[in-house]
């Protein structure tokens, strides 16, 4: 079975300085039909004004990773973790038995621009971490980068889920393939330009859910390219 989440139908939440698109119920936004999928339980594709932010807050029993697209995002938290995270850097905080941080725009001037998504972890209570990842270059001719896996493979950052966020940065005509395992499940998000997956046309912030699929997910940009994958447990 394939979904599909289009962007213009995701939850939406502007509150000055913040412009946020919810892909599943967040906050004020709730819907019984978008409560998640598997543990992948959010995706907020948030827009923050120079210099505003979230200030402290707390979290417990998630894994939270957040992802830059464009400017610079300035985290702290109560477990010593911290730092500025760039475009197509990856941030990891293990929230465990419970973790308070902030993020805020690190630019006075220039907006940042970026993803925060949650996974529910495969343990309770453990202790908070935290871990960054730099940037990646391309995969000549296509292809995708592990960025985050439950044994931190490939330079990847290791997080408490049978999962893996993968990432394909693609120019006009490549393409990356994907096998699918009809026991896992598997989340396509476009975060940036055109794709297509078979006949569907996907823009920047479409999605594709996978359930009981076989075979293989072809995705072909249309124009330059950047998608997140995200390869979970059934």
């Amino acid at each position: 079975m394939i979904i599909e989440r289009r962007s213009q139908d995701r939850g939406h939440v502007q509150a000055g300085w913040l412009d946020s698109r919810h892909t599943f119920s967040f906050g004020h936004y709730y819907d019984p039909a978008w409560m998640g999928f598997g543990v992948l339980r959010v995706i907020n594709e948030d827009r923050v004004d120079p210099g505003a932010g979230f200030p402290t807050h707390g979290h417990a029993n998630m894994e939270i990773l957040s992802y830059v697209l464009e400017g610079a995002l300035a985290h702290k938290d109560s477990s010593g973790g911290g730092g500025v995270i760039r475009p197509g850097e990856l941030q990891w905080m293990g929230a465990g038995h419970g973790v308070e941080h902030s993020e805020f725009n690190a630019s006075k001037t220039e907006p940042v621009h970026f993803l925060q998504i949650w996974l529910q972890p495969d343990r309770v209570n453990a202790a908070p971490g935290y871990a960054q990842r730099e940037a990646a270059a391309a995969v000549p001719g296509g292809g995708w980068t592990l960025l985050a896996s439950p044994d931190g493979a490939e330079g990847s950052v290791a997080m408490r889920q049978d999962a893996r966020v993968l990432e394909a940065r693609l120019d006009d005509g490549e393409g990356a393939e994907y096998a699918l395992d009809p026991a896992r499940r598997y989340w396509l998000h476009l975060a940036r330009g055109g794709a297509r997956v078979g006949a569907r046309e996907l823009r920047a912030g479409d999605a594709l859910g996978f359930s009981d699929e076989t075979g293989a997910l072809r995705l072909r940009a249309d124009g330059e390219a950047l998608a997140l994958l995200f390869d979970l447990p059934g």
